[in-house]
């Protein structure tokens, strides 16, 4: 496989249902990301934001090496100005990693503050349609 935790890579997505997006990595390891990965705000359906035949930048959440499953966010993946604070060197050799924490990201809440009002006004067309 040759993946790492926290690595950031393109990937192409190659089915879509209700709970999530699988993506084709490589010829032989695929990824799923789940419908709370996909963007920081709430979606319904996964339909809006991904389409099959997508070529999209993902972070890879976690690696299962006994079934080879991987966990996939396109939320992680640094946009919008976010500054990714050095992350080398961090592995966690004693188990199994399972969750993504955004403690090396150096952002605090201006982002938000930047994103206000494209946020509802997203929501607000969203409920008008």
């Amino acid at each position: 496989m040759g993946y790492q935790i926290g690595q950031i890579v393109m990937g192409t997505v190659t089915g879509i249902q209700p709970y999530g997006a699988f993506v084709q990595l490589d010829s032989r390891t695929q990824g799923l990301i789940h419908i709370s990965e996909c963007r920081s705000a709430f979606i319904k359906c996964v339909d809006d934001e991904l389409a099959v035949g997508m070529t999209i930048q993902v972070m890879i959440l976690d690696i299962d090496e006994y079934n080879g499953k991987v966990s996939l966010s396109r939320r992680s993946v640094v946009e919008n100005g976010q500054k990714l604070l050095s992350v080398s060197g961090i592995r966690n050799t004693k188990g199994r990693n399972h969750y993504w924490t955004n403690q090396y990201l150096d952002f605090g809440f201006s982002t938000i503050a930047k994103a206000k009002n494209e946020m509802l006004n997203e929501a607000l067309n969203r409920l008008r349609a």
